[in-house]
């Protein structure tokens, strides 16, 4: 409602700030971060075997695109990937893309036929990074899940291999390594903390008594660079990686490796082998070799610390969510009066 006031250019200024302040407290503070998708997305009913058939259809493939108000990293997939026309274009081509929120309460009804709100739909595809996008092919069958935020270069050869239906003639990462060559050092970043070679990781976790993580890179690899460069000398990271025995596994490596289940192969067979095709990518492992937790796309610092302590403290047994760990970290923190810089 417009307050009344004197027909006086003053008047009418004062009028004018008014109705403009009302009408941005009536837009929901999700829609300027535009972290729930592109006007071309598309309308659905959630019902997932309608979405696919239609897809189907229409010759495209289905992209489930999951997100969460407010994540930096859903704001920069929206901005950076999709805000290039080419991928825009290659994605409209190629896909029907849904955006489901990690915490909706929409009604969505699975491939079983099974009804439930986004937020249990989220919970039961095991999603724990925003941005996570699942791709369907045309039998409901996952042909590719990006677990986290791939920058655009690496998005868009997801987007060409999935919508070129190769899932089937090659795996992801033979394919991303050909595809989406980056600037980069051209070389192994080394540091102290690392396991020394020859690695025998179910040794290792015999006798160690701490969580494992496996980092897997590769020498051509910018974001590898920035993680040995900005995040692992942060003095909260440093710690944290202190608290876990950590082995590097070169994604083009056919050096053996003893892996935390006893088995003994290449580390290039290793990686394909339990679907690893992103780096850095952090594979971590309890005390008995089994794997309790992985991270595989873009993180910044504060992210990435969260992933080591929920891990090193043990909070995953009691949280399964990741994002509400992360959520309660940050909380705690700016309780206590600190800056949390989620992209710093």
């Amino acid at each position: 409602m417009l307050v009344a006031g004197p027909m006086t250019p003053g008047g009418e200024m004062r009028r004018f700030l008014i109705s403009v302040f009302f009408l941005l407290l009536a837009v929901p503070a999700h829609a300027a971060d535009g972290d729930e998708g592109m006007p071309w997305f598309k309308e659905s009913f959630l019902d997932i075997r309608e979405d696919i058939a239609e897809a189907k259809k229409a010759n495209r493939r289905l992209m489930l695109y999951f997100y969460q108000d407010g994540c930096p990293y859903c704001a920069k997939l929206i901005r950076d990937n999709f805000g290039q026309k080419s991928i825009a274009d290659k994605t409209r081509k190629h896909f029907d893309v849904i955006a489901l929120n990690l915490w909706g309460d929409r009604e969505v009804t699975d491939l079983a036929g099974k009804t439930m709100p986004e937020k249990e739909f989220a919970r039961a595809t095991k999603v724990q990074f925003t941005p996570t996008l699942v791709m369907f092919d045309e039998q409901g069958e996952v042909a590719l899940r990006l677990n986290g935020y791939l920058p655009p270069h690496k998005f868009e050869a997801a987007v060409d291999y999935v919508g070129q239906r190769l899932e089937k003639k090659q795996s992801f990462a033979d394919y991303l390594a050909k595809h989406a060559r980056e600037p980069a050092s051209a070389t192994l970043n080394e540091a102290p903390w690392l396991l020394p070679a020859p690695l025998k990781l179910a040794d290792t976790l015999k006798r160690g008594g701490r969580p494992m993580i496996v980092l897997f890179e590769q020498k051509e690899c910018a974001a590898c660079d920035e993680m040995h460069l900005e995040a692992f000398p942060r003095p909260e990271v440093k710690e944290l990686l202190g608290k876990f025995d950590i082995a590097r596994i070169d994604m083009a490596s056919r050096e053996p490796v003893q892996t935390p289940d006893g088995k003994t192969l290449a580390g290039r067979d290793w990686a394909r082998g339990i679907g690893v095709f992103y780096t850095p990518s952090f594979v971590f492992f309890d005390r008995a070799g089994k794997e309790t937790f992985r991270v595989e796309g873009y993180l910044r610092p504060f992210h990435l610390g969260s992933s080591l302590e929920y891990i090193a403290s043990g909070a995953y047994k009691e949280q399964p969510q990741f994002q509400r760990f992360v959520e309660a970290r940050a909380a705690a923190r700016r309780a206590k009066g600190e800056r949390v810089e989620l992209m710093k």
